[in-house]
Protein backbone atom coordinates (compact mmCIF):
# COMPACT_ATOMS: atom_id res chain seq x y z
CA UNK A 1 0.00 0.00 0.00
CA UNK A 2 1.15 3.53 -0.77
CA UNK A 3 -0.11 6.79 0.74
CA UNK A 4 -0.78 9.35 -1.99
CA UNK A 5 -0.47 12.94 -0.76
CA UNK A 6 -1.00 14.76 -4.06
CA UNK A 7 -1.80 13.70 -7.61
CA UNK A 8 -2.73 15.32 -10.89
CA UNK A 9 -1.95 14.61 -14.54
CA UNK A 10 1.69 15.67 -14.13
CA UNK A 11 2.90 14.83 -10.61
CA UNK A 12 2.31 12.38 -7.80
CA UNK A 13 3.60 12.72 -4.24
CA UNK A 14 3.91 9.76 -1.87
CA UNK A 15 4.37 9.63 1.90
CA UNK A 16 7.27 7.16 1.93
CA UNK A 17 7.60 4.71 4.78
CA UNK A 18 10.97 4.13 6.42
CA UNK A 19 12.59 1.09 4.86
CA UNK A 20 11.29 1.72 1.35
CA UNK A 21 13.86 2.42 -1.34
CA UNK A 22 12.92 5.06 -3.90
CA UNK A 23 14.81 3.53 -6.83
CA UNK A 24 16.32 0.11 -7.51
CA UNK A 25 19.66 -0.54 -5.84
CA UNK A 26 22.10 -3.40 -5.27
CA UNK A 27 19.81 -4.99 -2.66
CA UNK A 28 17.39 -6.04 -5.37
CA UNK A 29 14.43 -5.06 -3.19
CA UNK A 30 11.41 -3.72 -5.07
CA UNK A 31 11.56 0.10 -5.13
CA UNK A 32 8.80 2.54 -4.29
CA UNK A 33 8.73 3.65 -7.93
CA UNK A 34 7.49 0.19 -8.96
CA UNK A 35 4.60 0.36 -6.50
CA UNK A 36 3.65 3.82 -7.74
CA UNK A 37 3.69 2.60 -11.36
CA UNK A 38 1.44 -0.31 -10.40
CA UNK A 39 -0.93 2.08 -8.63
CA UNK A 40 -1.16 4.35 -11.70
CA UNK A 41 -1.59 1.42 -14.08
CA UNK A 42 -4.46 -0.02 -12.04
CA UNK A 43 -6.20 3.27 -11.24
CA UNK A 44 -6.25 4.50 -14.83
CA UNK A 45 -6.37 1.08 -16.53
CA UNK A 46 -3.29 1.98 -18.56
CA UNK A 47 -2.08 -0.46 -21.23
CA UNK A 48 1.65 -1.05 -21.64
CA UNK A 49 4.36 0.58 -19.56
CA UNK A 50 3.71 3.49 -17.24
CA UNK A 51 6.07 6.49 -17.34
CA UNK A 52 7.29 7.60 -13.93
CA UNK A 53 10.21 9.94 -13.41
CA UNK A 54 12.06 10.07 -10.09
CA UNK A 55 12.61 13.74 -9.27
CA UNK A 56 14.46 13.33 -5.96
CA UNK A 57 15.19 10.64 -3.37
CA UNK A 58 15.13 9.98 0.35
CA UNK A 59 17.50 7.72 2.27
CA UNK A 60 16.06 4.28 2.91
CA UNK A 61 15.59 4.70 6.70
CA UNK A 62 14.04 8.18 6.24
CA UNK A 63 10.30 8.71 5.84
CA UNK A 64 8.22 11.46 4.27
CA UNK A 65 7.44 13.14 0.97
CA UNK A 66 8.79 11.81 -2.31
CA UNK A 67 7.72 13.54 -5.52
CA UNK A 68 7.50 11.72 -8.87
CA UNK A 69 6.74 13.01 -12.37
CA UNK A 70 4.05 11.37 -14.50
CA UNK A 71 5.24 13.03 -17.72
CA UNK A 72 8.64 13.75 -19.24
CA UNK A 73 7.78 17.46 -19.43
CA UNK A 74 7.07 17.60 -15.69
CA UNK A 75 10.25 15.65 -14.94
CA UNK A 76 12.44 18.00 -16.97
CA UNK A 77 10.92 21.14 -15.47
CA UNK A 78 11.10 19.85 -11.89
CA UNK A 79 14.71 18.78 -12.38
CA UNK A 80 15.48 22.33 -13.45
CA UNK A 81 13.78 23.75 -10.37
CA UNK A 82 15.88 21.50 -8.14
CA UNK A 83 19.01 22.52 -10.04
CA UNK A 84 18.12 26.20 -9.59
CA UNK A 85 17.39 25.64 -5.85
CA UNK A 86 13.79 26.78 -6.35
CA UNK A 87 12.31 23.81 -4.47
CA UNK A 88 12.05 24.27 -0.71
CA UNK A 89 11.97 21.22 1.55
CA UNK A 90 11.35 21.06 5.28
CA UNK A 91 12.40 18.10 7.43
CA UNK A 92 11.70 17.17 11.02
CA UNK A 93 14.32 15.38 13.09
CA UNK A 94 14.35 13.89 16.58
CA UNK A 95 17.81 14.27 18.12
CA UNK A 96 19.40 13.18 21.37
CA UNK A 97 21.02 16.45 22.45
CA UNK A 98 20.03 20.09 22.62
CA UNK A 99 21.89 22.28 20.09
CA UNK A 100 24.05 25.07 21.51
CA UNK A 101 21.63 27.56 19.98
CA UNK A 102 17.87 27.12 19.50
CA UNK A 103 18.30 28.07 15.85
CA UNK A 104 21.18 28.49 13.45
CA UNK A 105 22.88 27.73 10.16
CA UNK A 106 25.28 24.84 9.58
CA UNK A 107 27.77 25.43 6.78
CA UNK A 108 30.22 22.61 6.08
CA UNK A 109 32.07 20.81 3.31
CA UNK A 110 31.28 17.12 2.85
CA UNK A 111 33.00 14.28 1.10
CA UNK A 112 31.46 10.88 0.40
CA UNK A 113 33.09 7.50 1.00
CA UNK A 114 31.52 5.36 -1.72
CA UNK A 115 32.54 2.03 -0.18
CA UNK A 116 31.00 2.91 3.18
CA UNK A 117 28.06 4.80 1.65
CA UNK A 118 28.78 7.47 4.24
CA UNK A 119 29.61 11.17 4.18
CA UNK A 120 32.12 13.01 6.34
CA UNK A 121 32.81 16.61 7.28
CA UNK A 122 35.94 17.92 5.56
CA UNK A 123 38.15 19.92 7.90
CA UNK A 124 40.07 21.36 4.95
CA UNK A 125 37.06 22.95 3.25
CA UNK A 126 37.27 20.46 0.41
CA UNK A 127 34.45 18.49 -1.14
CA UNK A 128 30.92 19.79 -1.64
CA UNK A 129 29.49 22.65 0.35
CA UNK A 130 26.49 21.75 2.51
CA UNK A 131 24.26 24.39 4.11
CA UNK A 132 21.14 23.98 6.24
CA UNK A 133 19.04 26.01 8.66
CA UNK A 134 17.64 24.47 11.82
CA UNK A 135 15.47 25.52 14.72
CA UNK A 136 14.24 23.85 17.87
CA UNK A 137 10.50 23.20 17.80
CA UNK A 138 9.95 21.28 21.01
CA UNK A 139 11.69 19.70 23.99
CA UNK A 140 10.49 16.18 24.66
CA UNK A 141 11.15 14.02 27.73
CA UNK A 142 14.40 12.56 26.40
CA UNK A 143 14.79 14.05 22.94
CA UNK A 144 14.53 17.29 20.97
CA UNK A 145 12.38 18.05 17.94
CA UNK A 146 14.15 20.08 15.26
CA UNK A 147 12.94 21.62 12.01
CA UNK A 148 15.49 21.52 9.19
CA UNK A 149 15.60 23.50 5.94
CA UNK A 150 18.43 22.24 3.72
CA UNK A 151 19.76 24.81 1.28
CA UNK A 152 21.78 22.20 -0.60
CA UNK A 153 21.07 18.55 -1.37
CA UNK A 154 24.17 16.58 -0.43
CA UNK A 155 24.49 12.89 0.37
CA UNK A 156 23.31 12.25 3.96
CA UNK A 157 23.66 15.98 4.56
CA UNK A 158 21.23 16.44 7.45
CA UNK A 159 22.40 13.28 9.19
CA UNK A 160 26.11 14.09 9.11
CA UNK A 161 25.79 17.81 9.83
CA UNK A 162 23.58 17.28 12.87
CA UNK A 163 25.84 14.50 14.13
CA UNK A 164 28.82 16.85 13.77
CA UNK A 165 27.31 19.27 16.32
CA UNK A 166 26.45 16.44 18.72
CA UNK A 167 22.77 16.22 17.76
CA UNK A 168 22.53 12.62 16.56
CA UNK A 169 19.24 11.59 14.96
CA UNK A 170 17.42 8.92 16.95
CA UNK A 171 18.14 5.46 15.54
CA UNK A 172 20.87 6.60 13.14
CA UNK A 173 23.60 4.06 13.90
CA UNK A 174 25.60 5.12 10.86
CA UNK A 175 26.12 8.59 12.31
CA UNK A 176 26.60 7.79 15.98
CA UNK A 177 23.33 6.65 17.57
CA UNK A 178 23.88 4.18 20.41
CA UNK A 179 20.75 2.13 19.70
CA UNK A 180 18.76 1.34 16.56
CA UNK A 181 15.04 1.84 16.24
CA UNK A 182 13.15 -1.45 16.30
CA UNK A 183 12.04 -1.07 12.68
CA UNK A 184 15.51 0.08 11.47
CA UNK A 185 14.14 3.54 10.73
CA UNK A 186 15.71 6.81 11.77
CA UNK A 187 13.71 9.73 13.13
CA UNK A 188 14.20 11.95 10.10
CA UNK A 189 11.04 12.94 8.24
CA UNK A 190 10.53 14.93 5.02
CA UNK A 191 7.53 16.90 6.26
CA UNK A 192 6.88 19.58 3.63
CA UNK A 193 7.82 20.54 0.07
CA UNK A 194 7.08 23.78 -1.77
CA UNK A 195 7.59 24.43 -5.49
CA UNK A 196 6.10 26.01 -8.59
CA UNK A 197 3.93 23.50 -10.41
CA UNK A 198 5.75 22.63 -13.65
CA UNK A 199 2.65 23.03 -15.84
CA UNK A 200 0.04 25.15 -14.06
CA UNK A 201 2.74 27.44 -12.59
CA UNK A 202 0.80 27.60 -9.31
CA UNK A 203 2.66 27.78 -6.02
CA UNK A 204 2.27 24.27 -4.60
CA UNK A 205 2.84 23.08 -1.03
CA UNK A 206 2.51 19.46 0.06
CA UNK A 207 2.55 18.42 3.72
CA UNK A 208 2.81 14.87 5.06
CA UNK A 209 1.63 13.34 8.32
CA UNK A 210 4.30 11.88 10.58
CA UNK A 211 4.67 8.12 11.03
CA UNK A 212 2.67 6.55 13.82
CA UNK A 213 4.84 6.20 16.91
CA UNK A 214 4.89 7.66 20.40
CA UNK A 215 7.71 10.12 19.77
CA UNK A 216 6.30 11.63 16.59
CA UNK A 217 2.89 11.75 18.26
CA UNK A 218 4.38 13.74 21.14
CA UNK A 219 5.79 16.27 18.66
CA UNK A 220 2.41 17.17 17.21
CA UNK A 221 0.38 17.31 20.44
Amino acid sequence: MIEVLFEDNHLIAINKQAGDIVQSDKTGDPPLSDFVKAYIKKKYNKPGKVFLGTIHRLDRPTSGIVLFAKTSKALSRMNQQFKNKEVHKTYWAIVDNLPNSSSGILDDYLYKNEKQNKSYISKRLKGKRAVLKYKLLKKLDRYYHLEIEPKTGRHHQIRVQLSNIGCIIKGDLKYGAKRPNKDASIHLFAQKINFTHPVTKQNTTIIAKTPKDNIWDACIK
